[in-house]
C-alpha cells in the first residue's frame, strides 16, 4: 500500500467528521485553538528539565495503563508490560496486539500520535514495528519539538494544570515561574486525597509530612485545619485555581467539628476507627475544604465512583495505577445531592465539576447540576468531560448529548487529558472532532439552525473560551 493510501485509511483528514458542516466547524473553528489542559498527571519536574526521550517505548509505555490493560487482554507476559524486557521488545509486544483492538480509542490515539508527532502514516503492527521504532527513535534524537516543552509548544498548549499533594513544596512550579524558566504556564492543582483517607495505613505518617510542609505541629483537628489553610494559601500564591478529589464513594455524613476532632484524635493515638467514623471525618473535611475553595475562587473537581485495585494479587505486586481499576456503581445520587445542597445552604459551594465514572449516571448528574446555578456564572455546577473508561467515541457523545439534553451544552468547559503522557494532547483533537460531528449532525438534521457563525462560536466556547473563563486562567 502506498503512503497516500495509508494516509487516507489511518486517521484521514475527515476522521470522525461525517458531514460538510462538521468538517467546516472543525477546520475553521476548532482545529487551531489553543489547548487548556485543566487536569493532568504530568510531572512538572520533567517539564522544567525538558527531559529528552530516548525512544517511543519511553514515551508510550512507561506508565500508560490504557495500553497495559490491552496487552494483558491479549495474553502478553507481564515481563513485556511492566517487567524487565527492553524498551524495543515492549514496543514490539504492543505493536503485535494493536491491530486486534478494533473499536478501542487507544488504536486511534496511537495512530494520531504517530501522525502528528512523527509524520508516520504506517499502521502499527508486527510487520511495521521495527521500521516505526527506528523512525521514531531517530526523530526523538534530533527534533527539539519532541521534548516535553517542544511537545507542549507544538500542540499550542496554553495552560497545563498538574496534580499536586498539599504537602508538596511546589519546587518545580516555582522554577517554572522564575525568570529563567520556560515560557509555558504550568499551574498546580490541589489533590488532598491523602489527608482525606483517614482509614489508610499511611495516614499518620502523612500527617507528619503535611505538618512539616506547613511548619505546623499537627496534634489535633484544629491544627490540622490550620496547616491546611497555610498550604492552601501557598498553593494559591503559586497560581493554583482548582482542587481535585478522587472519591471512590461519596457519602453524606453530617459531622460536627467536635465529632471530627474526636475521630482525628483517635487515629493519631493509633486507634482504629470504623467505616462510619471515616465517612464522617471525610465529610467534615470536605465541607471545610470546599469553604476554603469558595473563599479563594477555586473550582472543585469531584472524580467519583472508581473501584481501585480490583485485582488485589496484581496490584499488590505492582502498586496503584497499574491498570487494575474499574467502573463502580457510584456512591449514590442521593448523597451527591445532599452534599451539594449542604454546601450551597451554608454558602460554601464553589464552582464544581462532577466526573462520574459510571456513564449510567450522566443524566442524574446533569439534572442535579442544574439545581445549583448562580447569577453571573455559566453552569456553576456541571458534569466534567467523559472520564477514563468513557473517553471513547460513544462515551464522549453520550456525555455531550446528556449535557445538551438536560442543560446548556454551550456552557461546557470541554476536554482535559487526565494523562501522564506528553503526547496525549491529541486527545483534544479527538474530542474536538467528536464535538464538531455531533453539532454538525444536530444542525444538518434540522434540530438546530444551520448558522455557521453561531455554531462556530459554540464550538470555540466549548473547546477553549469556557475553560478559560470558568477557571479564571
Amino acid at each position: 500500500m502506498k503512503k497516500k493510501e495509508l494516509k487516507m485509511s489511518l486517521v484521514p483528514n475527515d476522521f470522525l467528521l461525517e458531514n460538510k458542516l462538521a468538517k467546516k466547524l472543525y477546520n475553521k473553528f476548532a482545529k487551531d485553538l489553543p489547548i487548556i489542559d485543566y487536569h493532568c498527571h504530568i510531572d512538572p519536574g520533567e517539564i522544567y528539565a525538558n527531559k529528552r526521550f530516548e525512544n517511543i517505548s519511553e514515551v508510550w509505555l512507561g506508565g500508560d495503563h490504557y495500553k497495559w490493560r490491552l496487552m494483558r487482554s491479549r495474553g502478553v507476559s507481564e515481563d513485556y508490560i511492566t517487567g524487565n524486557s527492553s524498551g524495543k521488545d515492549k514496543f514490539k509486544a504492543f505493536a503485535s496486539i494493536l491491530p486486534y483492538c478494533i473499536g478501542n480509542p487507544v488504536y486511534h490515539w496511537a495512530h494520531l500520535e504517530l501522525q502528528r508527532f512523527f509524520d508516520c502514516y504506517l499502521p502499527l503492527c508486527s510487520a511495521t514495528a521495527d521500521e516505526i521504532w527506528e523512525l521514531t527513535k531517530d526523530k526523538l534524537a534530533v527534533d527539539d519539538t519532541l521534548s516535553p516543552l517542544g511537545i507542549i509548544n507544538r500542540m499550542n498548549v496554553e495552560v497545563v494544570v498538574t496534580t499536586d499533594d498539599p504537602a508538596d513544596n511546589l519546587e518545580w512550579h516555582r522554577k517554572l515561574k522564575s525568570e529563567d524558566g520556560p515560557c509555558v504556564r504550568v499551574l498546580p492543582c490541589w489533590r488532598p486525597d491523602a489527608v482525606m483517607n483517614i482509614d489508610s495505613n499511611n495516614f499518620r505518617a502523612y500527617i507528619g509530612k503535611l505538618g512539616e510542609s506547613a511548619a505546623v505541629e499537627i496534634n489535633n483537628y484544629d491544627t490540622l485545619k490550620a496547616a491546611l489553610i497555610k498550604r492552601l494559601e501557598h498553593f494559591g500564591a503559586s497560581g493554583c485555581k482548582t482542587a481535585d478529589h478522587g472519591i471512590g464513594k461519596l457519602v453524606y455524613a453530617p459531622c460536627s467539628d467536635n465529632e471530627a476532632a474526636a475521630i482525628f484524635d483517635k487515629v493519631l493515638q493509633d486507634d482504629l476507627i470504623d467505616a462510619d467514623g471515616a465517612d464522617k471525618y471525610r465529610y467534615a473535611l470536605l465541607t471545610f475544604l470546599a469553604e476554603q475553595y469558595k473563599r479563594q475562587g477555586w473550582v472543585m473537581q469531584l472524580h467519583l465512583g472508581v473501584i481501585r485495585d480490583v485485582n488485589t494479587l496484581m496490584s499488590g505486586k505492582l502498586g496503584a495505577n497499574t491498570g487494575f481499576d474499574s467502573i463502580g456503581p457510584f456512591s449514590g445520587i442521593t448523597d451527591l445531592e445532599k452534599v451539594l445542597d449542604a454546601l450551597n445552604s451554608s454558602g460554601s459551594l464553589p464552582k464544581t465539576l462532577i466526573f462520574p465514572i459510571n456513564p449510567n449516571d450522566n443524566a442524574a448528574v446533569n439534572t442535579i447540576a442544574g439545581c445549583f446555578n448562580e447569577p453571573g456564572i455559566k453552569s456553576k455546577v456541571q458534569q466534567g468531560s467523559a472520564w477514563w473508561f468513557n473517553d471513547t467515541i460513544e462515551g464522549m457523545e453520550q456525555q455531550l448529548i446528556s449535557f445538551a439534553q438536560f442543560g446548556v451544552l454551550s456552557n461546557f468547559v470541554g476536554m482535559l487529558t487526565d494523562s501522564r503522557s506528553f503526547m496525549s494532547y491529541t486527545r483534544h483533537e479527538y474530542f474536538r472532532r467528536i464535538l464538531c460531528n455531533l453539532i454538525g449532525k444536530y444542525a444538518s438534521g434540522g434540530k438546530f439552525p444551520d448558522d455557521t457563525k453561531l455554531l462556530g462560536n459554540i464550538v470555540q466556547d466549548i473547546c477553549y473560551n469556557n475553560a478559560k473563563e470558568f477557571f479564571k486562567f
